[in-house]
């Protein structure tokens, strides 16, 4: 099992370069940055996590622009978004970004996708919090046609455009995967019918056994191959006998939480996390 790593990167933690050359010596699989435009200072959506929403969530860095600076230092990290707010943009200048951070890279790209929890952040994006799910089914069909077809063109109720042409085409083949985050039965459902692979929260090693069992009943259903639709065990406590209980699961990855810290701090968290890879 492969371990990775989720960095809150903001304007005041260790910053992106750095982080990822020691993330690459030490061995780690991947980087996870997270994605908000903005937090609006209404604060009308209660924070997911309960309590007083965390200062790193409004200082965090453009997931792209910061794997963009990641991958100039490194050869075989892994780039990923951890989650990147679909909703929040349009298909075809998502295709757009993500395809050139995976041209730059060279296939490096995992984009984690979801349609975010913030009320009034995905409004200000002209995105309704009721529409959410159904705009992202659409993006993740629209974005697999403009990736591998010369000509794509998607007419949807929220994602539309007549044939285009888009490149670079991703190096990564077919594309980059599609990795969504969320534990529900119907982000497991659209998982199968549009995805490939699950970003779980793991706080809990039974909740995310069980919901590998349903995800591949769910496909099994589908007439899907089961290792087609990877696992990733999304920010657990980083103990060893969780990491363990995942190595037993159909986990391909787990994604060690890194707060907002200095150097120091950092890189001393990341030689503990160290110890899971050997």
């Amino acid at each position: 099992m492969k371990i990775g790593l989720f960095p809150f990167c903001t304007d005041y933690s260790m910053p992106v370069d750095q982080l990822a050359i020691a993330a690459e010596e030490r061995g780690f699989d991947s980087i996870w940055l997270p994605e908000h435009t903005h937090i609006p200072a209404s604060r009308l959506t209660p924070y997911p996590g309960g309590g007083e929403l965390p200062r790193e969530y409004s200082h965090t860095l453009d997931p792209f622009v910061a794997l963009g600076i990641a991958a100039g230092v490194t050869s075989s990290l892994k780039l990923a978004t951890g989650i990147c707010i679909a909703t929040e943009h349009h298909a075809l200048t998502l295709a757009k970004t993500v395809a050139t951070l995976d041209h730059v890279s060279n296939g490096r790209v995992l984009l984690g996708l979801g349609a975010g929890w913030n009320r009034e952040e995905m409004e200000d994006h002209g995105t309704s919090y009721k529409d959410r799910f159904r705009k992202l089914e659409e993006q993740m069909q629209a974005l697999k046609l403009i990736w591998t077809q010369d000509e794509a063109s998607f007419h949807g109720e929220f994602e539309s455009f007549d044939k285009a042409w888009s490149w670079p085409k991703p190096v990564c083949q077919p594309h980059p995967p599609l990795i969504l985050g969320g534990e529900t039965e119907y982000t497991l459902q659209r998982i199968v019918d549009y995805g490939d692979g699950w970003l779980p929260r793991a706080l809990r090693p039974d909740v995310v056994e069980k919901g590998i069992e349903k995800l591949d009943a769910l496909a099994t259903r589908a007439g899907r191959a089961i290792d087609s639709i990877s696992v990733s065990a999304f920010a657990p406590p980083p103990k060893e006998d969780v990491i363990s209980r995942f190595r037993d699961l159909r986990v391909e990855r787990t994604v060690l939480m890194i707060p907002p810290q200095d150097i120091s701090k950092t890189l001393s968290r990341l030689d503990n996390y160290a110890k899971f890879i050997r």
